[in-house]
């Protein structure tokens, strides 16, 4: 008779010491299993949205060169020598989007900001902090930023005033003006416009004899992107109208014969009548930064 049916209970033998070992073993290797697993899923999920995000924040790729060129010969075909701004400006918000326009700024004034921003709003002004600027500069640029619509982005050498100052022997600019604007202008803002398609200057034909045949729409093939100066036709008198009619923020040492606006140390007030980049490295032979030839 079995012990069920005499109504004795069953004694359940206990397992031996090893098989319980091994049965805990077993267990804690399917419960790493599974939690590894999940780990490797979510770190999978992270990083799907990590490039996703990535690749939302820095939109499409940008086009090739070869497409790049035959823009811009399209755009000098289509807009000539003279178009206004505004169609200069409309011509590149039809064939362009943002994130991958920019306007480079000086901060003398604000209306190519403002005239880019009217038919691009947010769009990328790009803002030379070489660590030389007038007071008036640096106060004009966060105008600039608080008021327009607009996303003003400081562009950085790669050393400090004081690091260059070390490593290259304290004002530079007094002894090569040249090697100062190339590590200070020319190759921080070449590194950036690599972002981009297409960036906007306010060179203008009247501000030297360097630049009277400024193109509205052209290729630069330095920095490998389409380059374009809506305002290239205008005169100086007619920018200043253009910000004291739109209320613009303007730097006040233009008010204060200074018709050009660069780096303190190398930018002096220009007598009536004279050349607008006159006060520009005065009692030098250098006429450009680098960055428009």
């Amino acid at each position: 008779m079995s012990k069920h049916a005499a109504g004795i209970d069953p004694v359940v033998e206990a397992a031996a010491p090893l098989e319980v070992a091994a049965l805990a073993a077993a267990a804690a290797t399917a419960a790493a299993t599974t939690a590894a697993a999940a780990t490797a899923a979510a770190a999978t999920a992270a990083a799907t949205t990590a490039a996703a995000t990535t690749a939302a924040v820095a939109g499409p790729a940008l086009r090739s060169h070869e497409e790049l060129k035959a823009l811009a010969e399209a755009g000098t075909a289509e807009l000539g020598w003279d178009a206004p701004a505004r169609d200069v400006i409309a011509w590149v918000a039809r064939n362009f989007e943002l994130p991958a326009v920019a306007v480079a700024c000086s901060m003398a004034d604000a209306v190519l900001p403002a005239l880019v921003a009217d038919q691009l709003p947010g769009v990328d002004v790009l803002f030379l902090e070489t660590g030389y600027h007038f007071p008036e500069t640096y106060a004009t640029r966060n105008e600039v930023a608080a008021n327009l619509r607009v996303n003003v982005v400081d562009v950085l050498p790669e050393n400090t005033v004081e690091q260059q100052d070390r490593l290259l022997g304290k004002d530079l600019f007094a002894r090569d003006p040249a090697q100062c604007c190339a590590l200070r202008k020319v190759a921080p803002l070449r590194r950036t416009l690599a972002g981009y398609e297409l960036w906007f200057t306010g060179v203008r034909r009247d501000e030297a004899p360097t630049r009277t045949n400024t193109p509205l729409v052209t290729w630069d093939d330095a920095n490998g992107l389409v380059k374009v100066n809506p305002v290239a036709a205008w005169s100086f008198e007619q920018l200043v109208q253009y910000s004291d009619d739109n209320l613009l923020p303007v730097n006040p040492l233009l008010a204060q014969g200074y018709p050009s606006i660069g780096c303190q140390p190398c930018t002096r007030k220009v007598a009536p009548g004279d050349d607008p980049r006159a006060g520009r490295w005065a009692g030098t032979d250098k006429t450009e930064c680098g960055l428009h030839v």
